[in-house]
């Protein structure tokens, strides 16, 4: 299957039908950042990973990367206090992160991933807090590689651009969230073939670097000039020239997962 071939009107408007507009990434690309990071980790962070994770529905990374969207349905208030800590507003400022400015309260998720993983990395910690704060770390690494999750406060991060499909509404969110991906008609098992075949670019950072750096990084694929398509229709062959980014970013997410994970569980 070709790009063109598959990367057509239709397919992304069958995609965006049942794409959330709000996650980053979707399930499914959380779920290929934490099965590529996996990829990476040392057995001895493998091991203190599925340590923390036992008596999970699905005790994998992958399996609880979701986890932190899900929370507005499953634990309201902590969902209330953590909506904040999945995004950061840079792009409006040259993509240069500055903690007073950007994060006040320490409410972003360039903070929120810091904060997390010194509670993951304290063995001194309760096992529960613990394990909640591999839970957030997984998936907030996952979130600040997606463009629009360090992007723009005045159209809450691409939520209110709105784009047509194949005559069906959405928004550039829920395209990047999972309407590229999705576009593809490959599955997770699919994807990661296609992700482990790929290597990163050799500019690419050799050691997993910071949140506020990945931030910094991602908010300037945003600024880049065609990341955001004129409001309307859109043109199939936006997807053709964007989905090697979505890949490398997720690529990208999963090495520095990794590096952070093997970092905090002692690897």
């Amino acid at each position: 299957m070709t790009l063109r071939t598959a990367l057509t009107a239709a397919a992304l408007a069958a995609t965006l039908t049942l794409s959330p507009s709000a996650r980053a990434w979707g399930p499914l690309g959380h779920r290929l950042v934490a099965d590529l990071a996996w990829d990476g980790m040392t057995p001895q962070a493998r091991a203190a990973a599925l340590d923390l994770l036992a008596g999970e529905a699905d005790p994998s990374l992958a399996g609880i990367a979701s986890w932190a969207d899900e929370l507005r349905a499953n634990d309201p208030d902590l969902g209330r206090r953590s909506a904040r800590w999945h995004y950061v507003n840079i792009a409006e400022d040259g993509c240069h992160y500055d903690t007073a400015r950007d994060c006040p309260g320490d409410d972003c998720v360039v903070a929120a991933i810091d904060a997390q993983v010194a509670i993951l990395a304290d063995p001194g910690q309760p096992r529960a807090k613990r394990r909640q704060a591999l839970k957030f770390v997984v998936h907030f690494v996952g979130d600040i590689h997606q463009p629009l999750h360090a992007g723009r406060a005045d159209d809450r991060g691409g939520n209110t651009h709105q784009i047509n499909i194949d005559g069906r509404g959405s928004n550039l969110h829920a395209l990047w969230d999972s309407g590229l991906l999705g576009s593809a008609g490959l599955g997770e098992a699919g994807w990661l073939a296609r992700l482990r075949q790929s290597t990163i670019a050799a500019d690419a950072p050799a050691r997993p670097g910071s949140p506020a750096a990945w931030a910094e990084a991602s908010c300037r694929i945003l600024n880049s000039p065609g990341f955001y398509p004129p409001k309307g229709t859109l043109d199939p062959a936006y997807g053709e020239r964007w989905l090697p980014v979505v890949e490398r970013q997720l690529r990208l997410g999963g090495r520095h997962l990794a590096g952070v994970l093997n970092a905090a569980l002692g690897g």
